[in-house]
């Protein structure tokens, strides 16, 4: 046999890649027993694919888990009896009280210690999602195609830029991010920013 044409015949990168049949697959693990090159030219190939697969990866956006951890909780509470909520939507004249109802509750509280983000979801529509974030340090950049994003500042302060200008932020501040406009949010307090954020479908 042939090794090297065996080798060069492009079998090896599809066995790694799972797309030998049953009968290739036995046959080059059969071959690999035998023939030391053969296996490790196989070795060779998965070696570079991962190299390949970490060089091309893709942080997940920071934001991504903890809004995970906060569906499944209110999945939970849902499952366990809570009652769904009809907050209202934010605007230019709304006010902490307006959402008091459920800053209050015992439930809506941050742990003593969390990464960038933590989320509590007061309710979730196909129209709005409602949910009490708090912000540590800052909530990277983002962009919104389908959906307005709205912020009213509960506690600490903050800066939101929205391209090249900064707006800042105090407890009792409304701000809209507008559509298709590159935005992070930097705390300028010393205390998590808290804030009630809405994603309203476009």
């Amino acid at each position: 046999m042939d090794i090297n044409k065996y080798i060069e015949s492009g079998i090896l990168e599809l066995y790694v890649l799972g797309e030998t049949n049953e009968e290739e697959t036995r046959e080059l693990e059969f071959l690999s027993l035998n023939y030391p090159e053969i296996k490790e030219e196989v070795q060779k190939i998965e070696e570079s694919l991962e190299l390949l697969a970490f060089k091309n990866s893709i942080d997940p956006h920071p934001s991504l888990k903890p809004l995970i951890i906060a569906t499944l909780d209110y999945i939970e509470r849902l499952e366990g009896g809570e009652a769904l909520s009809f907050p209202p939507i934010i605007n230019k004249n709304s006010k902490l009280s307006d959402f008091q109802e459920w800053t209050d509750r015992d439930d809506m509280i941050v742990p003593e210690e969390f990464e960038e983000i933590h989320v509590k979801i007061i309710s979730a529509t196909p129209q709005m999602t409602c949910a009490i974030v708090w912000i540590n340090n800052m909530a990277p950049d983002e962009v919104h195609h389908d959906e307005h994003e709205k912020f009213l500042i509960l506690e600490g302060t903050c800066t939101i830029v929205v391209g090249t200008k900064e707006y800042k932020l105090i407890p009792g501040d409304v701000f809209e991010i507008p559509l298709y406009e590159d935005h992070k949010v930097l705390v300028t307090s010393e205390i998590p920013c808290k804030v009630i954020l809405q994603r309203v479908a476009a």
